[in-house]
């Protein structure tokens, strides 16, 4: 039973803590073809989910033409190569999904210091 509950835990990436409303660069691996590379996914937590091996978080960001894109990373994911947390802000909500009505300077907060 002690190899089985072994196999199941994976080792725990060394993530900085970061919360809903902090702005993130996740470095992701990913495979073209034959070839690996490095892309960066810049852009806000809006929210994080579960724990453990489950745990989940929402990164959304404006793409060109002002259109919004989010993406749901996987905490533990072996595709993530890293994270950064260049900003972050103050917030009174856990889920931020009211960003998504937002636009413009409307959308800003104000970071923590």
């Amino acid at each position: 039973m002690h190899e089985l509950l072994q196999a199941l835990q994976t080792p725990i990436p060394n993530h900085p803590e970061f919360g809903a409303g902090d702005t993130i660069k996740v470095h992701i691996r990913v495979v073209e073809g034959d070839r690996e590379r490095v892309q960066i996914f810049q852009g806000i937590v809006i929210v994080t989910h579960g724990g453990g091996n489950n745990r989940t978080f929402t990164v959304r960001r404006i793409a060109s033409h002002g259109i919004g894109v989010e993406r749901t990373f996987l905490y533990n994911s072996p595709r993530i190569d890293k994270i950064e947390v260049p900003r972050r802000a103050k917030v009174r909500r856990a889920q931020l999904y009211y960003m998504r009505n937002l636009r413009g300077k409307a959308a800003r907060l104000k970071e923590r210091r």
